[in-house]
């Protein structure tokens, strides 16, 4: 929960800084540029967390990242600042955080839209049509396809889910005769 805490305010000054100077995208693609490095690099991830390592080596360390990486000044001086605290070890936490930010500072929402089968292009976009007019928002679906689900689809925004598959009405119909 305190982990939490501290991505969001992380998370929160870094996209307030990037839309008081419409850089907020920008950030986005240079901090995921960043997380999937720290990601696909145990040793990386494991010198920011040695203690046996100087504060000033790890901001060389990073200084050397951001330079190969090309990031703007301001998220070069967040990223600096992370180690200066300390907050390395949260970067994960704060990317998924400050893109779930950016998209709410965007109006921009990421529903997961699984189906039995593939769907056609006219029908994610049938889809994501209604769902703009619905919420109001841009609309970025990602689409998967998961068998068991046997017909229909299931569209989960955040926290909600909408099911409407053949699955489920199957299991709610063995649960009412169940209960007779």
């Amino acid at each position: 929960m305190i982990n939490n805490a501290i991505a969001r305010r992380y998370a929160k000054a870094l996209v307030q800084l990037g839309s008081e100077n419409n850089l907020i995208d920008r950030f986005s693609q240079e901090l995921k540029s960043v997380d999937q490095l720290f990601a696909g690099n145990a040793e990386l991830r494991a010198a920011f967390g040695n203690p046996a390592f100087t504060t000033e080596q790890k901001k060389q360390i990073m200084k050397d990242l951001i330079g190969k990486l090309g990031c703007s000044e301001l998220v070069s001086h967040f990223l600096l600042l992370l180690v200066d605290k300390n907050r390395v070890i949260f970067l994960s936490q704060i990317v998924k955080t400050y893109s779930q930010l950016a998209d709410e500072q965007s109006g921009v929402i990421r529903p997961i839209i699984t189906s039995a089968f593939p769907l056609a292009e006219s029908q994610v976009a049938a889809i994501k049509t209604a769902m703009e007019q619905k919420s109001g928002k841009k609309v970025l679906p990602q689409v998967t396809v998961d068998n068991s689900l046997i017909g229909g689809i299931v569209t989960q925004v955040g926290d909600i889910a909408y099911d409407s598959s053949v699955k489920t009405q199957l299991t709610r119909i063995h649960d009412i005769l169940q209960k007779g």
